[in-house]
């Protein structure tokens, strides 16, 4: 399990991801954007098709994960938490329960189109959480 700091933006997410790969030496080895998805898809919001919708820079043994969103947030509303898994489900769904139990869920954990059991929410004390199981 770990956990990788989930960084988002407003229109500024591919800037702030070059900036990052260039100050951490990094390297992106994901980009997808909203033109990416598959056009069925709810709940994207109506954003810029050419916004990054997800990226990941690997520099080291970290990662950083980039987005951008239509959601206003304060800077420390920028910061989500990421918990990633590696097809252990029954996990996904434990961890998702306990660090959800008294929070807002924004997103059910269920099936993606990226091939993960996914979730976003906020835990009891205002930290925003992602938990995303590949499968």
């Amino acid at each position: 399990m770990h956990v990788y700091p989930y960084l988002n933006f407003n229109g500024r997410a591919e800037e702030a991801l070059n900036f990052y790969r260039d100050a951490l030496s990094g390297e992106i080895v994901m980009l997808m954007r909203y033109a990416d998805a598959p056009k069925d898809v709810q709940g994207m919001g109506e954003v810029d098709p050419n916004w990054v919708m997800h990226a990941r820079l690997a520099f080291g043994a970290n990662v950083l994960m980039i987005s951008d969103t239509d959601r206003p947030a304060p800077p420390a509303g920028q910061i989500t938490l990421s918990i990633n898994l590696e097809g252990d489900t029954d996990k996904a769904r434990q961890v998702f329960a306990a660090l959800s139990a008294g929070g807002q869920v924004t997103m059910d954990l269920h099936q993606t189109f990226w091939g993960a059991l996914f979730a976003c929410f906020s835990d009891k004390f205002g930290v925003n959480w992602m938990v995303n199981c590949q499968l």
